[in-house]
């Protein structure tokens, strides 16, 4: 993009990039989240109900009343009892024993079964009870169904107007053949992929190719569907209508990479793949030592505990809802797994490392009579009534600068130049190096553009005075997050882009980051899969359509949600619902610690059944109580996991201007 532009009036959209300011609502949304404090909630009420149940089981047996109990109810009702209550749990276990796999479900299921044989119903029933409150939690921190296709496929329109037979008619877009024109007005999207044959203006393509100016589209230039035509007409022939628009392709590629992202062992099953034979051995030792059943049973009933399934979703519910309240929406404690164990971290540039809007950053006279300020003067009068980003930009650099703007006349839009105005009786022009006539580019014109800035040029009577550069430029907090992340052991980050190379250099460069420019969807998906054939761990960052794919696919995708689009916050699995890069190193920690706490929450279970599988060999713990001591270690769990709760803010360490910045990954 050389900064050439059309300009006049026009329809306001709301676009992907947020323009109108829509984002802030979703801001508002995040704010009034009741996650955080529901996790709360529901996790003192779970507690609370263990403690009930467990109260109430000790009296009971102390007090002979569930032997009474035992004796009143007939077999086949408590059967059924458990059977029902219990039985989407056992389905899980037999189809995982059936792929010889054994879950921390395998182990309760088996002291269920242990204490059925021996006659011990209450204690079966309540092993049921704990199984299925533990079931609920891991459902509620269970990733939502997500509805990234279908919002996906609502950005698109629906219609087209076509020309068929000198006239313009509105169909259906699968009713769209290649080769037919396809007329889109100002303030709509394109419906198709194709080339433009007539008409100039300016395209917000952004949503699918990242660019992060809008392109000037004329004769000849390449357009996408789903792009927002901000200003101008065009007339396109078609290249790609429906599934095979660069748009349709985003689509499949986010449905692909949701069905094949493999499912993360979690750690109490692979504990509980090594624990069963040790409790089977006890058991048996038991049995053949005594002779006595209800002391088998009690050893499996005890050693078979439920906090062996609560140990991680009590956790990741505790995070989960301490991450809520600091503006992180976490979709799965999954994720949080595979976080703390991330190498490399892939980046999204427009509206995700940068503002996603033009900031003049140069304003360089080119007449020795004039200052900068008498330049940008000049220019943000006329581009006063302007509606384009560019002129909202200048207007906005002259507003920093307090400086007082005349009123111009005859405005005129320079379709595919700028815009040009009378003042004071002189006649001034702003816009691109059309503008020259042919003139040679002036070295710092030059110089400028070669840092990868778009530049306008303010002319008067034919005469250029100055040069603006405007840039859209990078998050005033991550140059800190990004030192942070490789003091967090990320060993490689990589700018990924559908902008261009100069452009891309000039924000990777301080950032001292690799980078790779003239990425559409299907490249920055293919960057993501090399990554993880190489068996790095991959968190993808970004904010747009065009990232949708890349987020779904990388192992942990992380969605700049305050002003991003709704499509990346559903694809992404980890969404920042304000615009703060300090929360990006700050998740990851967050990821760190709820691993920690979930493996302390293990070590303690282990303990623990340890001592009670003692006791019950030697005879100590019948079996309702066997069943009732095993809320032991989710009292422990419990109190653990609510260390996470009050998760503070980011850490503040001592920071350093040199540190190193990290060679590239050796090529594999």
């Amino acid at each position: 993009m050389n900064g050439e532009r059309a300009t006049g009036p026009s329809s306001t959209a709301c676009d992907s990039q947020d323009t109108c300011g829509c984002g802030s609502a979703l801001a508002d949304r995040a704010a009034a989240n009741p996650l955080a404090g529901f996790s709360r909630t529901l996790l003192w009420a779970f507690g609370l109900i263990i403690a009930v149940v467990v109260l109430l089981i000790v009296a009971a047996e102390q007090l002979g009343v569930l032997d009474v109990l035992t004796q009143f109810v007939p077999w086949p009702v408590w059967f059924a009892a458990v059977l029902t209550g219990g039985w989407p749990i056992f389905r899980h276990v037999l189809r995982a024993t059936l792929r010889r796999k054994i879950t921390s479900h395998t182990l309760m299921t088996i002291g269920l079964a242990a204490a059925i044989v021996a006659g011990a119903w209450p204690a079966a029933v309540l092993i049921v009870f704990f199984m299925r409150l533990a079931d609920y939690i891991e459902y509620f921190t269970a990733e939502h169904a997500r509805q990234a296709v279908r919002d996906l496929t609502a950005l698109a329109p629906e219609t087209a107007r076509v020309e068929r037979e000198g006239r313009e008619v509105q169909v259906p877009i699968e009713q769209v053949q290649v080769g037919e024109t396809v007329i889109v007005r100002p303030g709509e999207k394109t419906p198709v992929d194709g080339e433009v044959i007539g008409g100039h203006a300016t395209v917000n393509q952004a949503a699918i190719t990242g660019e992060s100016m809008p392109v000037e589209a004329g004769p000849g230039a390449r357009v996408f569907a789903a792009g927002f035509v901000q200003l101008g007409h065009l007339r396109i022939r078609v290249t790609a209508v429906g599934k095979d628009t660069t748009f349709g392709r985003v689509i499949q590629l986010v449905a692909e990479a949701e069905q094949h992202r493999a499912p993360i062992q979690r750690v109490a099953d692979k504990f509980a793949a090594w624990y069963l034979p040790v409790v089977v051995t006890v058991a048996t030792g038991t049995f053949l030592a005594s002779g006595k059943l209800l002391a088998t049973a009690a050893v499996l009933v005890v050693a078979c505990s439920c906090s062996f399934a609560i140990a991680t979703p009590v956790a990741v519910i505790a995070s989960i809802g301490a991450s809520a309240r600091r503006g992180l929406l976490i979709k799965g404690g999954r994720y949080l797994e595979v976080l703390a164990k991330a190498t490399v971290v892939v980046l999204d540039k427009t509206g995700t490392l940068t503002l996603g809007r033009p900031v003049i950053t140069d304003v360089i006279p080119l007449d020795a009579d004039l200052g900068a300020d008498e330049v940008l003067r000049l220019a943000a009068t006329a581009e006063r009534y302007s509606e384009h980003p560019l002129a909202e930009a200048v207007r906005g650099a002259a507003a920093l600068r307090e400086l007082q703007l005349a009123e111009p006349q005859d405005f005129e839009a320079i379709p595919g130049m700028g815009v040009r105005v009378r003042l004071d009786g002189e006649s001034v022009a702003v816009g691109g190096r059309r503008l020259l006539a042919g003139e040679g580019l002036p070295p710092i014109a030059a110089e400028l553009e070669a840092q990868g800035k778009t530049l306008l040029f303010v002319i008067r009577n034919g005469q250029p005075l100055g040069v603006l550069a405007a840039m859209d430029t990078l998050r005033p907090d991550v140059p800190e997050a990004v030192a942070e992340l490789r003091r967090l052991g990320v060993k490689h980050l990589e700018l990924l882009t559908g902008d261009n190379e100069r452009t891309a250099a000039a924000i990777a460069a301080p950032l001292g980051i690799h980078w790779r420019a003239n990425l559409l969807p299907e490249d920055k998906i293919a960057v993501v899969k090399e990554y993880q054939r190489r068996g790095h761990v991959v968190v993808m960052i970004g904010d747009g359509v065009n990232d949708a794919p890349a987020l779904a696919q990388a192992d942990v995708g992380i969605a700049m949600g305050a002003a991003g689009s709704p499509l990346a916050i559903e694809a992404a699995h980890i969404a920042l619902l304000r615009d703060d890069w300090k929360l990006v190193p700050e998740v990851l920690r967050i990821a760190r610690r709820t691993m920690n706490t979930v493996k302390i929450n293990i070590g303690f279970t282990v303990v623990y059944n340890l001592a009670g599988l003692a006791l019950a060999a030697l005879g100590f713990l019948p079996p309702a109580i066997a069943a009732a001591a095993q809320a032991g270690p989710d009292f422990g769990i419990l109190a653990n996991s609510a260390r996470l709760l009050r998760q503070g803010g980011s850490r503040q360490t001592a920071r350093s201007s040199k540190d190193p910045v990290p060679a590239a990954l050796p090529k594999e």
